[in-house]
């Protein structure tokens, strides 16, 4: 017999795991019609009461695999619970990921509701905000280490008499952000007995110190898979290009509709981030950004649209890269940098970005787990997704590295295809793509994003109050010295036919769109709605990933 029908025999359904009809029918409603590999090995060994130590790809579902043995068991408890009780403390290293979480429980206990109740306490709010929540005795609490222990320590959260149930997520990263020492303290203020779960995308050291700290005889699941998901779903593109040539490539990528689906488009720094922001928007691509800076609120909330669809692109920054490069000029750069970045923040990992299609590395990660889990972003679940690299001369050693890392043990198989584009054809682009990159200064970066500061000041529901009673500082504000802002021109957001490279234009549908346009002009059919509609190409033609775009391009 070989291992494919002896997983087949033993596969396991959701229906088989003896768990409550309630969660039954929340997991039916999500669609889950089968556990993932990890859910089917992970439910059962914590449902029997062990401590397990889970590592699994991003995208395998390892959040799931957690919370539904927790929010079962939660349900047994009840059966002879005589008062309402903490049963559960779920630890995640950022507030984003803390959000998520919450996201699926909700999804789960949508028909034990009144039964399970939960809380997440890592918005940085006042204390006494959360304090009357805690007093209610929620069976899950869902935090960042160092938020938990601020309220264990103000008296609002007592763990140790009732406590049942300990989980860290992305336990590889607990240690990086910063919280060893509030893990240490935590664990003091826990009982003596309890489960605990520990989920990882890899098995570090940081993972080893932890699971020596939290778990007691535990059974490790590592489950014998890629990192990635496999070449048949996720597909690995590079393309040579330096700085300027990077830019010119993503605007045509984009302009001209070559890339189809939500992208997420990654840069090394905070203000790179705002300069391709800024630069795109010139040619009218709306897109919105993602890094450690930001408040809280407004990760949560751009990450929430881009999953509702308001945005296709998103520029995120993944300066986490950063804390432990191995070019030393990138190490003494790390620590020039004197602004605040909230460490309770991940762009990369944990985060649930849904249904994106692509991931854009305009400038390449800085070590392998780096690209890793910004591939991770896409190709989850059973969807289709691609990785496009762009590559310039100084980042060839680092795509060497990645490289030999996810070859999926085949020596001689590479793995990234090289992404064919004529950029001698993109001339007449490169003229508006270089006035538009240097359009972007420092200063408009910086007034950027002391814009978004000034937004995000007005929309504080603290200072409400404040500034009702001082109206003029309010005004002092509102009529500050004017932003220095890049000059938006208006013929930018349109692409004329006549710069758009012959081979280019049947992709793009150009030729076909002016053709209908100039058809639709000329008659006089009372049906004009309905020849709108057929001249926009868009509406009748679906993502087609990179690799099917360039066959047709070659």
């Amino acid at each position: 017999m070989n291992m494919s029908e002896e997983t087949e025999e033993k596969q396991c359904n959701f229906h088989e795991m003896e768990l409550d009809d309630r969660i039954l029918k929340a997991i039916a409603k999500l669609g889950w019609q089968t556990p993932t590999l990890i859910q089917e090995k992970a439910i059962p060994l914590l449902l029997e009461g062990k401590d397990v130590l889970v590592r699994a790809r991003t995208g395998s579902g390892k959040t799931a695999a957690f919370a539904i043995p927790v929010i079962q068991k939660i349900l047994n408890f009840k059966q002879t619970a005589s008062q309402q009780e903490i049963k559960a403390l779920i630890l995640a290293p950022s507030k984003e990921l803390c959000h998520q979480i919450c996201g699926v429980i909700k999804d789960l206990t949508i028909k034990c509701s009144r039964e399970v109740r939960y809380i997440d306490v890592s918005p940085q709010v006042d204390l006494s905000v959360q304090k009357p929540l805690l007093v209610e005795k929620p069976d899950i609490v869902v935090g960042t280490p160092a938020r938990a222990l601020q309220h264990v320590k103000a008296g609002n959260l007592n763990l140790k008499k009732s406590l049942e149930l300990l989980v860290i997520d992305e336990a590889d990263l607990v240690f990086s952000f910063g919280y060893e020492d509030e893990m240490k303290e935590l664990m003091r203020n826990l009982p003596k007995i309890y489960q605990a779960i520990l989920a990882s995308a890899t098995l570090s050291e940081d993972v080893k110190n932890l699971k020596n700290l939290v778990l007691h005889n535990p059974v490790t699941l590592k489950l014998e898979e890629p990192e990635l998901a496999p070449a048949s779903q996720l597909t690995h593109y590079h393309l040579n290009a330096e700085e300027m040539d990077k830019a010119t490539i993503l605007y045509a990528l984009l302009k001209l509709h070559l890339i189809r689906g939500k992208t997420i488009i990654f840069v090394n720094t905070v203000d790179k981030c705002y300069k391709l922001k800024l630069y795109l928007e010139q040619f009218a691509i709306p897109t919105c950004v993602l890094n450690s800076e930001l408040p809280a609120t407004i990760r949560c909330h751009s990450v929430d649209q881009f999953n509702q669809g308001v945005y296709d692109v998103i520029v995120a920054s993944d300066e986490k890269a950063l804390e432990a490069p191995t070019d030393s000029d990138a190490a003494r750069d790390v620590k020039k940098s004197k602004r605040r970045k909230d460490k309770e923040s991940g762009v990369s990992r944990g985060i649930d970005f849904r249904c994106v299609a692509n991931v854009i590395n305009f400038d390449f990660p800085l070590d392998v787990n780096a690209y890793v889990h910004r591939a991770g972003r896409t190709a989850r679940g059973n969807n289709q997704g691609s990785v496009l690299s762009f590559v310039s001369m100084k980042e060839k050693i680092l795509l060497d590295k990645v490289e030999t890392k996810i070859r999926y043990g085949q020596e001689d198989v590479s793995v990234f295809k090289s992404y064919q584009f004529k950029l001698e054809e993109l001339e007449s682009f490169r003229y508006r793509a270089k006035d538009a990159w240097r359009a972007v200064t420092r200063i408009a970066v910086r007034e950027a994003r002391l814009k978004e500061i000034k937004q995000e000041i007005f929309n504080c529901q603290k200072l409400k109050s404040y500034f009702e009673d001082n109206p003029t500082d309010l005004q002092v504000l509102r009529h500050d010295k004017a932003l220095h802002t890049v000059r938006i021109q208006r013929h930018l957001a349109d692409v004329p036919e006549y710069i758009v490279p012959a081979t280019l234009k049947s992709l793009a549908g150009i030729t076909k769109t002016r053709k209908r346009r100039r058809e639709f002009r000329g008659s006089e059919s009372s049906n004009s709605k309905f020849q709108v509609k057929k001249s926009n190409p868009l509406l009748s033609m679906q993502f087609e990933g990179f690799g099917k775009k360039k066959k047709k391009s070659s």
